[in-house]
Protein backbone atom coordinates (compact mmCIF):
# COMPACT_ATOMS: atom_id res chain seq x y z
CA UNK A 1 0.00 0.00 0.00
CA UNK A 2 1.79 3.45 -1.07
CA UNK A 3 2.05 5.81 2.11
CA UNK A 4 2.81 9.31 1.73
CA UNK A 5 3.66 12.01 4.56
CA UNK A 6 3.38 15.21 5.18
CA UNK A 7 3.43 17.83 8.28
CA UNK A 8 2.34 21.47 8.85
CA UNK A 9 4.07 24.92 8.13
CA UNK A 10 6.66 24.75 10.80
CA UNK A 11 6.85 20.55 10.98
CA UNK A 12 5.63 20.20 14.26
CA UNK A 13 2.93 17.59 13.29
CA UNK A 14 3.41 14.77 11.10
CA UNK A 15 0.21 13.03 8.98
CA UNK A 16 0.39 10.06 7.01
CA UNK A 17 -2.28 8.99 4.17
CA UNK A 18 -2.42 5.07 3.13
CA UNK A 19 -3.46 4.30 -0.22
CA UNK A 20 -5.14 6.12 -2.98
CA UNK A 21 -7.48 9.09 -2.65
CA UNK A 22 -11.20 8.73 -3.22
CA UNK A 23 -10.96 12.10 -4.89
CA UNK A 24 -9.17 15.25 -6.06
CA UNK A 25 -10.03 18.30 -7.26
CA UNK A 26 -10.72 22.45 -6.40
CA UNK A 27 -12.68 23.83 -3.93
CA UNK A 28 -14.43 27.05 -4.92
CA UNK A 29 -16.84 27.79 -1.33
CA UNK A 30 -16.25 30.80 0.32
CA UNK A 31 -15.39 29.06 3.51
CA UNK A 32 -12.67 26.93 1.80
CA UNK A 33 -11.49 30.44 0.22
CA UNK A 34 -11.64 32.52 3.76
CA UNK A 35 -10.08 28.96 5.31
CA UNK A 36 -7.05 29.06 3.17
CA UNK A 37 -7.37 32.59 2.47
CA UNK A 38 -6.86 31.57 -1.27
CA UNK A 39 -9.49 32.07 -4.11
CA UNK A 40 -9.35 28.35 -4.39
CA UNK A 41 -8.91 25.24 -2.43
CA UNK A 42 -6.95 21.97 -3.51
CA UNK A 43 -8.43 19.12 -2.27
CA UNK A 44 -7.59 15.08 -1.87
CA UNK A 45 -10.00 12.95 0.03
CA UNK A 46 -8.96 10.20 1.66
CA UNK A 47 -11.74 7.54 3.69
CA UNK A 48 -10.93 8.60 7.24
CA UNK A 49 -9.33 5.75 8.53
CA UNK A 50 -6.63 6.41 5.88
CA UNK A 51 -5.19 9.15 7.50
CA UNK A 52 -3.71 9.79 11.07
CA UNK A 53 -1.12 12.09 12.63
CA UNK A 54 2.12 10.22 13.60
CA UNK A 55 3.73 12.90 15.38
CA UNK A 56 2.75 16.18 17.30
CA UNK A 57 -0.96 15.33 17.99
CA UNK A 58 -1.17 17.20 21.14
CA UNK A 59 -0.22 20.76 18.63
CA UNK A 60 -3.53 19.81 16.43
CA UNK A 61 -5.99 22.27 16.89
CA UNK A 62 -9.33 21.85 15.31
CA UNK A 63 -12.71 24.00 14.40
CA UNK A 64 -16.16 23.32 13.33
CA UNK A 65 -17.66 26.19 11.69
CA UNK A 66 -20.73 23.58 10.96
CA UNK A 67 -21.01 19.86 11.85
CA UNK A 68 -19.93 18.87 7.79
CA UNK A 69 -16.57 20.54 8.43
CA UNK A 70 -13.97 20.20 10.98
CA UNK A 71 -10.90 21.94 9.75
CA UNK A 72 -7.68 21.10 11.68
CA UNK A 73 -4.36 23.46 11.55
CA UNK A 74 -1.12 23.74 13.73
CA UNK A 75 -1.57 25.56 16.77
CA UNK A 76 1.93 26.31 17.11
CA UNK A 77 2.29 27.71 13.50
CA UNK A 78 -1.16 28.16 12.50
CA UNK A 79 -0.39 26.07 9.20
CA UNK A 80 -3.84 23.92 8.15
CA UNK A 81 -3.90 20.40 7.68
CA UNK A 82 -6.86 19.04 6.89
CA UNK A 83 -10.59 19.15 6.87
CA UNK A 84 -12.42 15.92 8.86
CA UNK A 85 -15.76 15.45 6.88
CA UNK A 86 -17.29 13.33 9.17
CA UNK A 87 -21.11 12.88 7.69
CA UNK A 88 -18.82 11.70 4.71
CA UNK A 89 -16.73 9.42 6.52
CA UNK A 90 -13.92 11.43 4.48
CA UNK A 91 -11.28 13.62 4.87
CA UNK A 92 -9.62 16.36 2.84
CA UNK A 93 -6.46 16.64 3.30
CA UNK A 94 -4.94 19.71 1.71
CA UNK A 95 -2.78 18.72 -1.32
CA UNK A 96 0.21 21.31 0.01
CA UNK A 97 0.17 18.74 2.82
CA UNK A 98 1.09 15.98 1.07
CA UNK A 99 3.97 17.05 -1.66
CA UNK A 100 4.78 13.19 -2.65
CA UNK A 101 1.43 12.92 -3.89
CA UNK A 102 0.75 13.54 -7.37
CA UNK A 103 -2.17 15.72 -7.34
CA UNK A 104 -4.77 14.85 -10.39
CA UNK A 105 -7.49 16.72 -9.98
CA UNK A 106 -10.77 15.74 -11.69
CA UNK A 107 -13.45 18.42 -10.67
CA UNK A 108 -14.23 21.55 -9.59
CA UNK A 109 -17.16 21.39 -6.29
CA UNK A 110 -19.25 24.83 -5.96
CA UNK A 111 -18.49 26.24 -8.67
CA UNK A 112 -21.37 28.48 -8.54
CA UNK A 113 -19.48 30.44 -5.89
CA UNK A 114 -16.08 30.91 -8.12
CA UNK A 115 -14.08 34.43 -7.74
CA UNK A 116 -11.25 32.80 -10.27
CA UNK A 117 -13.05 30.84 -13.47
CA UNK A 118 -10.66 28.28 -14.67
CA UNK A 119 -10.75 27.00 -18.12
CA UNK A 120 -9.27 23.69 -17.56
CA UNK A 121 -11.58 20.80 -19.10
CA UNK A 122 -12.33 19.41 -15.50
CA UNK A 123 -16.22 19.08 -15.04
CA UNK A 124 -17.72 22.02 -12.70
CA UNK A 125 -20.19 21.00 -10.38
CA UNK A 126 -22.85 23.65 -9.15
CA UNK A 127 -22.27 22.29 -5.78
CA UNK A 128 -20.96 18.82 -4.95
CA UNK A 129 -21.74 15.46 -6.70
CA UNK A 130 -25.44 13.92 -5.95
CA UNK A 131 -23.74 11.30 -4.18
CA UNK A 132 -22.07 13.44 -1.88
CA UNK A 133 -25.17 15.30 -0.71
CA UNK A 134 -24.94 17.81 -3.57
CA UNK A 135 -27.36 18.44 -6.76
CA UNK A 136 -24.48 17.04 -8.69
CA UNK A 137 -25.50 20.10 -11.07
CA UNK A 138 -22.79 20.86 -14.01
CA UNK A 139 -22.06 24.51 -14.40
CA UNK A 140 -20.42 25.36 -18.33
CA UNK A 141 -16.77 25.94 -18.26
Amino acid sequence: MTTHRGKCFCGSIEIEVQGEPEGMGYCHCSSCRSWSAAPVNAFTLWKAQNVRVTRGAEFLGKFAKTEMSNRQYCKRCGGHLMTDHPPLGLVDVYAATIPTLKFSPGVHVNYAETVLPMKDGLPKLKDFPADLGGSGAAMAE
